[in-house]
């Protein structure tokens, strides 16, 4: 059987070379082979199944978790199987290799198999026997080399395949998907990222299809999120928004779930966040993809949501089983670095590189999608601090301040003002990934995990402060009436306790007293705590900086400091007066510079009452009677004293030698009007020209004419009277009649006369009023109502209606 190309139908019996002929790629080859019906010679395409070997590959199965011989030994034996069936596969020639890779369906089974139970290095691990990790790095190398070989469209100048052919025999066979890539990164990424990055390189290159099924992907990536707030009970962005049926149970918070169901959801947020972050790691340029779906927001509401409750869950859980708690809680801090650490990724891919790649004319884009994201996180505190920890935000806006001379200095401003606010009440503490010896960082300036995460301690009491990061950092200590009030809470219970031994309980659980009465009620304090003596009392602490001490002030440490020295040179110190001659004394009182003297009178209770004026009287006059000060200032004022009416000149003067130069800009216009200055002066002066006057503001309000009665009445009953809390009925009842006869006036209504006819008490006579209204009345009274009842009597009368 011999290689030729299309069209050519050479054997070993033409004696051609096959040094000589072309190298044609694997898919365009054609090979010469007897039929083996006719036994004829034919023609057919290298990669065909008549190819391919009738070889079974076997499916993986992980090792036992416990090692127990039988299955330790069954285990070894199968492995073995793959491991020579993979070794095989690799010494293929390139034809039989992709012939077998193409339709052997059986191998693609295995190697989905190993990718799929393969044990993870965050998974649970007992320590293994040590053939079984010799046979778990065996397959580790094979399985790896066989999807690189897979990957490798072109081995040799005369072994290769097209690009598009082998683009299209990778996505028509799925030889390689989504799943199995983010596999492959999270298995082998570590110690063969420059191999990896290489091969899904070439992938994507060479099959742009997969961008698509990335994709397609993400809304799949995105519900894993929305799965796990949703079996937390939390409502996120993500979650289903549908009633929930009758029949189905509440959600449970992971503070009320079991423990095991519990420990499901953080092994799978940790396997789903540390697969995502291999991915991104090895592919950056699939982060783009990534933020097409919104990816940083979903990532960072789902942080500030679902971590918090995660950790809360496993603190309140301190009495349960604590070498799963440990777990839980190592588990939980890598799948919350990793998240933090895929944020970044993110922005390093999408905003920060391309703005560092770029010129200055193209990377507006990059910084405004930059302010965008972060503008949108502003409410997401706890995700804000811990990013800040890991990646500082201040150093990003730095970065693109240097970059671009027009960015936004108000939206800049406002991002770090509110990455401050999120530290706010929280102790700011810096990354650990200096410190941490177990932390390093890989070629793309990512952090890695040097070694496994199942290598670190079980013990949460141990890791709550080094797993935390910024939010372990706590805030002020509790102090004071607070302090007092915990401790009271716990001697209620227990007063047989002293408060020292309480407080040292307190500090231990975190100044929780129901944690701490629990704990001392079931005798499971800490070794520390049960060693103290229970009757401990509280001890007070002195104050570590003394007033003397943490004083500071411009007289410290000069020579006159009795509180910094123990002897001061009293030969300077004067006490009393001065010798009465003009001499002064060596050593005086007043020799001394004005800030010593000053620091004397503040720390010497016995100068204080030293009076600081304390002068001879001699020295008082004279120096009352020196007048150099006055004389030198008396030939100035001399100057504006002098009036001059006419200067006379003197024959050859001039007005500039007398130094009053004529200034062109004077008015003179009333210097010949004397007004006022012949005047007597008087107090009335101005009073007599223009009479005083109120100002119309403080004057009083003067009716304006014209205005009638009425209104002068309505103005009187508005102006502010006293305040009454309960007014008299009487009263308030005869204003509203005032009120309402004053209206009907205006309305022209005429008044009542009910009060004139009624009139006075019989006997006395009834007035002039009363008896016109009683004439009226009488007269009018059949014109209304019911008054004409004579008039209708009669009427009924002479129908017969009333016998007479």
């Amino acid at each position: 059987m011999e290689r030729t190309g299309p069209g050519s139908h050479l054997d070993f019996c033409t004696g051609g070379s096959p040094s000589t002929m072309p190298a044609l790629p694997l898919d365009q080859l054609q090979v010469t082979h007897k039929d083996p019906k006719t036994g004829k010679l034919r023609t057919s395409p290298a990669l065909r199944p008549e190819q391919k070997a009738d070889r079974y590959f076997v499916l993986y199965k992980p090792p036992p978790k416990d090692n127990i011989p039988a299955l330790v030994e069954e285990y070894l034996e199968r492995a073995t199987f793959v491991a020579n069936d993979l070794d095989w596969l690799l010494a293929l020639p390139h034809d039989k290799f992709w012939c077998q890779v193409i339709f052997d369906e059986t191998l693609q089974k295995c190697l989905d198999s190993y990718l799929r139970y393969v044990p993870r290095k965050f998974d649970e691990w007992v320590a293994p026997a040590p053939e079984v990790v010799d046979m778990e790095r065996c397959l580790h190398r094979s399985v790896f080399l066989t999807f690189l070989r897979m990957s490798t469209h072109k081995e040799s100048k005369d072994h290769f395949i097209s690009p598009s052919a082998f683009g299209e025999i990778l996505y028509d066979n799925f030889l390689f998907d989504i799943p199995k890539i983010l596999d492959l990164c999270v298995l082998f990424g570590k110690g063969n990222s420059p191999l990896l990055q290489k091969m899904i390189g070439n992938i994507f290159i060479q099959q742009p299809s997969y961008y698509n099924d990335l994709d397609e992907t993400m809304p799949t990536i995105l519900q894993v999120f929305s799965n796990i707030l949703q079996h937390c009970g939390l409502q996120g962005d993500g979650a289903s928004t549908t009633p929930q049926k009758l029949e189905e149970r509440g959600r449970l918070t992971p503070s009320d779930m079991p423990l095991l169901e519990l420990k499901d959801i953080v092994l799978y947020l940790c396997d789903a966040s540390t697969t995502l972050w291999a991915f991104l790691g090895v592919f950056p340029l699939a982060c783009r993809t990534f933020q097409k779906h919104d990816f940083c927001y979903r990532l960072a509401s789902f942080y500030e949501i679902a971590i918090p409750e995660l950790e809360s869950a496993i603190k309140k859980r301190r009495l349960e089983d604590s070498k799963l708690l440990g777990d839980l809680w190592q588990r939980l801090s890598h799948s919350r670095k990793k998240l933090l650490e895929i944020f970044h990724i993110l922005m390093n891919q999408i905003c920060l590189l391309p703005v560092l790649e770029s010129s200055c004319d193209n990377i507006h884009g990059f910084i405004e999608e930059f302010l965008q994201i972060f503008s949108s996180l502003l409410q997401e505190k706890r995700f804000l601090r811990d990013y800040d920890a890991l990646s500082p935000v201040a150093d990003d806006v730095s970065l693109l301040q240097q970059a671009s001379s027009v960015l936004d200095e108000t939206r800049t401003a406002y991002i770090l003002q509110a990455v401050e606010s999120a530290w706010e009440g929280v102790g700011r503490q810096k990354a650990t990934d200096a410190k941490d010896p177990s932390v390093a960082k890989d070629p793309n300036g990512v952090l890695a995990a040097a070694e496994p995460v199942s290598g670190l301690s079980p013990h949460p009491e141990n890791l709550e402060q080094e797993c935390m990061g910024a939010a372990a950092a706590l805030g002020p200590p509790v102090g004071g009436v607070e302090l007092d009030s915990l401790i009271s809470q716990v001697k209620d219970l227990l007063p047989d306790l002293g408060e020292g031994f309480i407080l040292a309980c307190l500090e231990h659980y975190s100044y929780e007293p129901e944690q701490v009465i629990n704990n001392i009620l079931e005798e499971r304090l800490a070794p520390a705590l049960s060693q103290l003596d229970r009757t401990l009392d509280r001890q007070i602490k002195p104050d570590p900086t003394p007033l003397l001490t943490s004083r500071h002030n411009i007289f410290q440490n000069d020579e006159f400091d009795v509180f910094s020295r123990d002897s001061v040179d009293m030969s300077r110190v004067l006490k009393g007066k001065r010798p009465e001659s003009g001499r002064r004394e060596p050593w005086s009182l007043w020799t001394l510079p004005p800030h010593s003297l000053q620091s004397l009178m503040v720390f010497f209770p016995l100068f204080s009452m030293l009076p600081l004026a304390a002068r001879k009287e001699e020295n008082t006059r004279s120096l009352l009677n020196d007048k150099r000060e006055v004389a030198a200032q008396r030939q100035r004022y001399e100057q504006y004293s002098v009036v001059v009416e006419e200067v006379l000149l003197q024959p050859g003067e001039s007005l500039s030698s007398l130094g009053g130069d004529y200034e062109d800009e004077y008015d003179d216009t009333y210097d010949g009007n004397q007004v006022g200055a012949n005047d007597a002066d008087s107090d009335d002066e101005l009073i007599s020209r223009r009479p005083f006057t109120i100002p119309q503001v403080l004057r009083d309000k003067v009716p304006r004419e014209g205005q009638e009665e009425d209104e002068e009445e309505a103005a009187e009953d508005e102006a502010p009277k006293p305040d009454h809390f309960v007014q008299d009925p009487a009263v308030l009842r005869e204003k509203a009649e005032a009120r309402r006869m004053a209206f009907l006036a205006r309305k022209g209504h005429r008044q009542d006369s009910s009060t004139a006819v009624a009139g006075g008490p019989r006997g006395h006579g009834q007035s002039r009023e009363t008896t016109q209204e009683r004439r009226k009345k009488e007269a009018s009274k059949a014109a209304r109502a019911n008054h004409n009842r004579r008039t209708m009597a009669d009427r009924k009368r002479s129908k017969g209606m009333i016998p007479s």
